[in-house]
């Protein structure tokens, strides 16, 4: 049995971390420059949930103004796989993470931040202990919905995850 995710001390310094602008900022560089060079912005983290802000500009843009769909989904996968990354910190054993589906729905044009909000943390603690226990791979369908300044759905993400303890 993995202790409370929100009482855990690896999960409170992974938290910890993360929320540390220069600490993310250094981890996208090391991890993930492509979000690193598009600014992606961690606004919230907890075991819950995660929220992840792209904003729109130059560097972000396709030619119809508005933010490009791979960055919204690059948004999208982070606010889902960092609540991932944060549960195989309570793992104590080597499991496997990557994404094995997407599905995505635009509904309004991304023309300034949008910040993508999942709320599946209890799915990546759930899987980690399952696959630790049974040693069969898990799916995590994560949906990441994300919003304007204005509070206004821009764009709805689902994820699948899957995860699977590794064979030591």
């Amino acid at each position: 049995m993995l202790p409370e995710p929100a009482s855990h001390p690896k999960v409170k310094r992974f938290i910890n971390r993360l929320l540390n602008p220069v600490l993310f900022k250094l981890f996208l560089l090391y991890k993930l420059p492509l979000a690193f060079v598009a600014r992606l912005k961690m606004a919230e983290l907890s075991p819950e949930r995660a929220k992840v802000s792209i904003p729109y500009g130059w560097l972000t843009q396709n030619p119809f103004k508005s933010t490009y769909f791979a960055a919204l989904s690059m948004a999208a996968e982070m606010s889902t796989g960092v609540l991932g990354l944060m549960a195989l910190e309570t793992a104590g054993a080597p499991v496997s993470f990557l994404v094995v589906g997407l599905k995505a729905d635009f509904t309004k044009k991304a023309t300034d931040v949008t910040t993508f909000t999942c709320q599946n943390g209890p799915l990546f603690f759930d899987a980690v202990a399952k696959t630790l226990s049974t040693g069969e791979p898990v799916s995590v369908e994560a949906l990441s919905v994300g919003t304007n300044k204005a509070g206004e759905e821009v764009a709805r993400f689902t994820i699948t995850w899957s995860m699977k303890r590794k064979k030591s």
